[in-house]
């Protein structure tokens, strides 16, 4: 026998709108740390303005980096420019389609710079591209 309680059944209730904040909390966090997760292969310079420049496709390359000081790197590895030749003629063996993106200090000397851009296009390297940050908004 049933007997009718004078007291009313609660329902339970999802609220859907927090849940939908949270969603795009999670969502906006995930794109801002992926953004920022963009892995550098070279040195860290500073490097120098330019306008004109544009987004080259980062798949499958190696950075060279020229300090201020005169060294040259090799993806973060320290190298003569000897041992640098030496390096990209083996990477040019293992991938015809090797792409280069060379970047420096501001302050590096351009004669380095265009000597590393000289070897590596002698090797039949021709995808070469050089590394600029945009200029600070005014």
């Amino acid at each position: 026998m049933n007997i009718p309680s004078s007291r009313p059944k609660k329902h339970a209730r999802i609220e859907i709108i927090p849940l939908i904040d949270i969603m795009f909390f999670l969502l906006a966090t995930f794109v801002m740390v992926s953004l920022s997760m963009v892995k550098n292969r070279g040195i860290s310079v500073l490097l120098p303005q330019a306008t004109s420049g544009s987004a080259e496709d980062r798949k499958e390359y190696v950075s060279i980096s020229l300090s201020e000081a005169g060294q040259l790197y090799l993806d973060k590895q320290e190298l003569s420019q000897e041992q640098l030749i030496e390096a990209l003629r083996k990477l040019k063996k293992q991938n015809a389609e090797l792409k280069v993106f060379i970047n420096g200090d501001q302050n590096a000397r351009l004669g380095l710079a265009i000597t590393v851009l000289d070897e590596t296009r002698k090797l039949g390297i021709s995808k070469v591209a050089f590394e600029t940050r945009a200029p600070a908004a005014p």
